[in-house]
């Protein structure tokens, strides 16, 4: 059975950080690229970073550059996303993503809220 189980979401204030962690189980996590995503209500899921299966290349969306740090730990089958200087506009659900070339797989989300 597969599962992606994220946590580490929570409420932070503007400037604070947060890291997310998403577990892996029921497939062979080191064959499958990474990526977090996230939704904020009444808008479209969005990407929010992406890594390869070996953790050798990372991709960021724009307004996360310099601020979030994907990575990954393949031996125990976690993926993880350092959030720094989070601003109230970075308030959604995360989601974490697995794909190869022939499955993708979503966990159920982790709310993050940044708010004063």
């Amino acid at each position: 059975q597969v599962q992606l189980v994220e946590s580490g979401g929570g409420l932070v204030q503007p400037g604070g950080s947060l890291r997310l962690s998403c577990v892996a189980s029921g497939f062979t996590f080191s064959r499958y690229a990474m990526s977090w995503y996230r939704q904020a209500p009444g808008k479209e899921r969005e990407l929010v970073a992406f890594i390869t299966e070996a953790g050798s290349s990372t991709n960021y969306a724009d307004s996360m550059k310099g601020r979030f740090t994907i990575s990954r730990d393949n031996a125990k089958n976690t993926v993880y996303l350092q959030m720094n200087s989070l601003k109230p506009e970075d308030t959604a659900v995360y989601y974490c993503n697995a794909r190869n070339a022939f499955f993708g797989y979503w966990g159920q989300g982790t709310q993050v809220t940044v708010s004063s």
